[in-house]
């Protein structure tokens, strides 16, 4: 195995190739909310899941129990251990972990992976430090205290003799256990390479050809599976003939699936699998199927209409979440009142690589290799659908070709789990780009109303704002017509604007199809309708953006957004640790806006058709602002130039930091321009990507990234970069032009360069 390469090992198997035995180091986990596990015997503990080892060759192995999707986490959780035990990263390999629920989540989404693991990584590192020393004080008979780890190598301060990490790692796997209390973690100026931009750990493999990902998996004697999916939410097989299937060449089997049930939850789409011994056979047996689908309650779904049912909801009253001071009166009493409204399509997340798995069934269990976000959820969820325990279910995680929220669903596992089991061979199930655009768990389409009152200053007195979206929620229980708090908490309780009277409402919206979590959830829309309505009300007030907003941001302070009986969520983190902090979101925001010319259109002194837009916005714990400039010539749309302000607490890596947050505005940025699902009849009339397009290179602007410095906790990384793009966007066409973009995607009223 080259030092490059991805491989998914157990216990046992790390220690083969590892060579550890008796001869190594391994260390265990301690994991968030846990007692520490710490280092342990690997002869005496080999139950144990492990983390670290030390190889007698003196490379480190380090376990990644996280998804490597391009966002570089088997690179960024890895030199968090290398640095506190003082490793030398050339000497690193990074072990795939396997799916197993006492690593904590493996849940790799929602940004949590460096800020839910960061303190644990660097406690195992000076775990394993602080056993490395105490092996080397033994060797030496001298005090602990007078060796020190450094480069890899166990130093004697006063006689200045060395042991590597290979000759000690015999030894310090019999010290007694640090007790956590006791690790001396390094001060940052003693870092290495935490804060530091650490080549991505994968990128040769990528680069070279070498890296596996879902659809690369190759078993022997595997067969190959395409699955024609009824094309509505909750269709079943009314009728199949499959004889002209049944004659392609290299066509083995035609397989019922008919697992489907509402609410869908993971479980797959009901559908016919050809199964060949090659994709194109199975391919083309799929074409000559003949079937024909039961109704369902949500054929008569139509997205056009259901957008216009979803706005005439929000102009009307709706359901109180959170609130204070006396809005009604003071919007009855303004000297003025504006209001707006925007919605947002159903999104695809089209992933570059398409959803694919492997599976092997026999009397032991299930065996799996695939391109998951979370592979305990493939574990549970495959082992319900086998009827199996969830023990009995092996997951081994390839690298994903993108992810975005839609392999954290595990329904086409499911699928191959099944047909493996079925006809007692191994089983790969390949989607086609057609396939994942028309059967994914799309984010929802939506609606937002708002309103604001004004005095004649052109202050902002009163706001009120009112959503209404098919909740993720209703992916799972049955009747759920309200987004749920954990939805709304992303960009709409959550503002941070300086308001005395304010409301949040929501309004009814039922679900026809699999709605799921995508890139930055419902910071989409919601960021969308709360920056753009800000920058409505900068121009209607006849000031620029910027200082409109900071005006609105108000004071510098740590707000809470509970109110009541509604408790704020903050992404699942404690508001001591990770607070809703003005001053940071203004910080980022005048750092951005020194980057643009920002006026009131009103002022603005030139017809080129050239000018900027600005939106902040926190999300994931983190505070990104974006300026973007644009060409409006006519009804043609050039975007020119965008700049990122971020501040995401310390960049463990900040070349990933930047990558993601160039990663996150290509993707926010083709979403806003061109990103639409639309139904008719309940089933997706978008196919591939020329009826979803995806941003071409010649329509990326130039895109500049400023990180902040900081020494606060490390926030989310991989999707705060999308929320503010698509108002940046939509405020600089309105600067530019006049024309005020309420409603996504934008090439429906310009047309792009």
């Amino acid at each position: 195995m080259s030092q490059k390469s991805i491989e998914n090992v157990d216990r046992r198997r790390f220690l083969r190739l590892t060579g550890l035995t008796a001869s190594g180091l391994v260390l265990g986990a301690a994991l968030p909310n846990t007692q520490p596990l710490w280092a342990q015997s690997s002869t005496a503990h080999q139950e144990l899941n492990l983390f670290v080892g030390i190889n007698p060759d003196d490379t480190v192995s380090i376990v990644c129990h996280r998804s490597e999707m391009g966002q570089g986490i088997r690179t960024g959780l890895p030199q968090v251990v290398a640095d506190e035990m003082e490793a030398d990263w050339a000497k690193v390999k990074v072990i795939q972990g396997l799916g197993d629920k006492r690593y904590g989540s493996q849940n790799t989404d929602g940004s949590r992976s460096i800020r839910r693991f960061y303190d644990t990584m660097r406690n195992m590192g000076a775990s394993a430090r602080s056993m490395l020393e105490s092996a080397a004080a033994q060797e030496w008979q001298v005090p602990a205290s007078e060796c020190a780890a450094s480069n890899h190598t166990v130093v004697h301060t006063p006689s200045g003799r060395k042991l590597r990490f290979g000759e000690l790692a015999e030894r310090a796997a019999q010290q007694p256990v640090p007790d956590e209390s006791t690790l001396r973690l390094k001060s940052s100026d003693q870092f290495n390479y935490i804060g530091k931009s650490v080549k991505n750990y994968d990128t040769p493999d990528m680069v070279m050809g070498k890296a596996r990902y879902g659809q690369d998996v190759q078993l022997d004697d595997m067969l190959i599976a395409t699955i024609e999916r009824s094309p509505v939410l909750g269709g079943k097989i009314a009728k199949l003939d499959d004889r002209a299937a049944r004659k392609v060449k290299g066509v083995v089997a035609i397989e019922r699936l008919e697992i489907a049930t509402e609410p869908p939850v993971f479980n797959p789409l009901s559908g016919v699998a050809v199964v060949a011994r090659n994709t194109w056979s199975a391919l083309k047996g799929r074409e000559k199927l003949a079937i024909q689908w039961s109704e369902s309650p949500h054929q008569q779904h139509n997205s056009a209409s259901y957008l216009d049912t979803l706005r005439s909801r929000v102009q009307k009253p709706g359901k109180r979440v959170t609130g204070r001071g006396d809005l009604d009166a003071t919007l009855q009493n303004a000297d003025q009142v504006y209001k707006a409204n925007y919605s947002v399509p159903y999104l695809a997340h089209a992933t570059m690589e398409p959803p694919a798995a492997t599976a092997v069934v026999n009397s032991d269990g299930c065996e799996v290799w695939s391109c998951v976000q979370d592979p305990q959820s493939v574990q549970q969820h495959v082992a319900n659908a086998l009827k199996i325990k969830p023990e009995q279910v092996r997951v081994n995680v390839t690298l994903l070709g993108g992810g975005f929220g839609r392999k954290s669903k595990p329904d086409f596992v499911i699928e191959a789990a099944l047909l493996a089991k079925k006809l007692g061979k191994p089983v790969k199930v390949v989607w086609s780009r057609e396939d994942d655009i028309r059967h994914d768990f799309y984010h929802a389409i939506s609606a937002a109303h708002f309103e604001a009152a004004m005095d004649k200053q052109g202050n902002v007195t009163g706001w009120l704002q009112r959503t209404a979206f098919p909740s993720i929620s209703g992916t799972f229980s049955a009747g759920v017509e309200h987004p749920s708090s954990g939805e709304l908490d992303l960009g709409f309780t959550d503002l941070p604007y300086n308001i005395e009277h304010y409301r949040t409402e929501t309004a009814p919206a039922e679900y026809h199809t699999r709605i799921g979590w995508l890139r930055s959830v419902c910071n989409i829309q919601n960021a969308f309708g709360v920056c753009s309505f800000a920058d409505e009300l900068a121009h209607t007030a006849g000031k620029a953006p910027d200082t409109f907003l900071m005006q609105l941001i108000g004071p510098d302070r740590l707000d809470d957004p509970s109110e009541g009986e509604y408790k704020y969520g903050n992404y699942g983190e404690p508001l001591e640790k990770f607070p809703l902090d003005t001053a940071r979101l203004k910080h980022v925001l005048q750092r951005a806006a020194k980057k643009a010319r920002l006026t009131p259109r009103s002022a603005q002194a030139d017809d080129s058709g050239e000018a900027w837009g600005i939106a902040v916005h926190r999300s994931f714990l983190s505070y990104v602002a974006v300026a973007s400039k644009v060409r409006v010539t006519g009804d043609k749309l050039e975007v020119l130039e965008m700049h990122c302000c971020a501040d995401v607490g310390l960049a463990v890596n900040p070349d990933r930091v930047v990558s993601q947050m160039e990663g996150s505005m290509i993707f926010a940025l083709s979403l806003a321009l061109m990103g639409e699902i639309t139904m008719q009849d309940g089933a997706v009339n978008n196919g591939n990507f020329d009826s979803y397009p995806l941003l071409r290179i010649n329509q990326s602007p130039n895109i500049t990234v400023d990180i902040v410095e900081s020494t606060a906790a490390p926030a989310g990384v991989g999707e705060p970069g999308v929320p503010p793009v698509a108002p940046s966007i939509a405020n600089a066409i309105f600067a530019a032009s006049g024309q005020r973009i309420r409603d996504l995607p934008i090439n429906k009223h310009l047309t792009l360069a």
